[in-house]
């Protein structure tokens, strides 16, 4: 169930019709896109049908995926209803395109009901914070948004608000495409000066994968050392595991409750496509998901305040918790969270997927020697180069699909550089092994430096950041000490 204003209405009103029509619509897809066996395929595509003949018995009118009730019709747009096996497929837990390019970023954000990070909120960011954006948001790394202006106007008149993100401990390595979230929110957490918590979702992997408890918790407090090395200020972060911290939260406990209860069978199903034959673990996943976004999750921190508002960075297949989190909200007297999406980041072989933390060859990972980092990019680095240095000369190369050239885009902070390397590639100029090696020489040293600083942390650093207790922050005395 996507959120949209004024949409907080009872089960079955045209607007959570719209959106359980949408959400169908991306289930059927999903289907398709795994082959589902044809009569899984036609009994969703079936309820797709009589959600929309409901809708148009709530509305009077048939259903446009563009133009949710209540909306002046739009003048042109593609419905999101659309099934047709050539569309990106998203979710939290898969992410499929045809295109070599990647995801179309532009037709998600009308997909997915957010709006665009324009020069305009940059530019906004940047008088607010009195720092340079971030790369991320200068090239579009962080593309989308829910109510960033809210929290800016907030940050402004001198509200608190407070950071959110997570990791999904499925493995006891992590490749660079993990840091993504973890490296951009270090930076929000620096230039707004604000306290951060960081869920650690063991419990979801334990549901999901083939893990025992042990092992699934052992991995979110290796991969808490990875997200420390970040270079995150303990004085104002906490990490937690849910199997660890929810048996000793009722605080956070009684929202996961609460959010619970305003989320229907149907809806879940419609937003995450859980089948009947899902566990009920999955089931109740998501509000445990979602439960960090209000701030009486955490009354160490601030007390038992219900209004201090959370702002979430993270990639765009998470969207679908939040959509949901911030439905349910107001409907529970909390503000809703506002969003940061990220866009994907490939995988060696090309940008049609995420990277994969079970196949080594797709990523760089965290534990790489140089030398490995070196073959792996001169082995897998998907190239947009030509067949020939004589076609490559005269041609150019393609930026938009070489792997090594959006890889790049993500970890080489000069500007000039990257648009230097740009030109030299499309004209022919710079020949792929001459880009590998660019991309080599960036790696390289952020892998060791990361290595270095994660020696450092120490079994009893982790206990620290992991234990609950009161954080450090400007608008701590004038907000929360009684």
């Amino acid at each position: 169930m996507a959120d949209m204003p004024n949409g907080e209405q009872g089960c079955g009103s045209p607007l959570e019709l719209f959106h359980s029509i949408a959400a169908q619509g991306e289930l059927i897809r999903g289907l398709k896109a795994r082959n589902a066996a044809k009569d899984e395929i036609d009994s969703a595509v079936k309820m797709l049908l009589s959600l929309k003949t409901s809708y148009k018995a709530a509305t009077g009118e048939d259903y446009k995926g563009d133009h949710p009730p209540g909306d002046p019709a739009p003048e042109s747009g593609e419905g999101l209803d659309a099934t047709g096996a050539d569309e990106d497929f998203v979710d939290p837990w898969t992410v499929q395109t045809s295109s070599a390019k990647g995801i179309d970023y532009d037709k998600l954000i009308v997909r997915f009901g957010s709006s665009k990070i324009d020069k305009e909120l940059v530019n906004r960011i940047e008088r607010a914070t009195g720092q340079r954006p971030h790369r991320f948001l200068r090239r579009g790394i962080f593309f989308s948004h829910r109510d960033m202006h809210q929290i800016l106007d907030a940050y402004e008149n001198k509200k608190p608000f407070y950071l959110y993100t997570g990791r999904g401990p499925s493995s006891e390595a992590m490749h660079v495409g993990h840091l993504i979230p973890f490296i951009f929110t270090k930076w929000l957490q620096d230039v707004f000066n604000v306290p951060l918590v960081i869920q650690m979702t063991d419990d979801e992997k334990y549901l999901w994968k083939d893990l025992t408890l042990d092992q699934a918790y052992g991995y979110a407090v290796e991969n808490a050392k990875d997200i420390i090395a970040c270079g995150f200020d303990i004085n104002k972060t906490f990490i937690f595991s849910d199997l660890d911290y929810m048996g000793m939260s009722p605080g956070f406990y009684k929202n996961v409750v609460k959010i619970q209860k305003h989320v229907t069978f149907n809806q879940v199903k419609g937003i995450f496509g859980f089948t009947d034959s899902d566990c009920i673990g999955k089931i109740s996943f998501p509000a445990i998901q979602a439960a960090p976004s209000f701030s009486n999750s955490f009354p160490q921190i601030f007390r038992d305040r219900t209004d201090v508002q959370c702002l979430i960075p993270c990639a765009i297949d998470q969207d679908p918790y939040f959509r949901m989190t911030r439905d349910v909200a107001p409907r529970i007297g909390y503000p809703k969270p506002a969003l940061l999406h990220s866009t994907f980041f490939p995988a060696l072989q090309g940008a049609q997927t995420k990277m994969s933390a079970s196949d080594p060859n797709s990523s760089i990972f965290l534990t790489d020697t140089a030398k490995q980092i070196k073959t792996k990019v001169n082995k897998h680095a998907f190239s947009g180069g030509r067949d020939t240095i004589e076609e490559h000369r005269q041609l150019g190369g393609n930026c938009d699909v070489d792997v090594s050239f959006m890889y790049l885009t993500f970890f080489l902070e000069d500007d000039d550089r990257l648009e230097q390397i740009r030109k030299d590639y499309t004209s022919g100029a710079m020949l792929t092994g001459e880009l590998k090696k660019e991309l080599i020489d960036v790696l390289q040293p952020l892998i060791a430096e990361h290595q270095a600083r994660r020696k450092e942390v120490t079994d009893e650093i982790v206990k620290e950041f992991m234990t609950p207790r009161k954080l450090s922050y400007d608008f701590q005395s004038v907000c929360f000490d009684t």
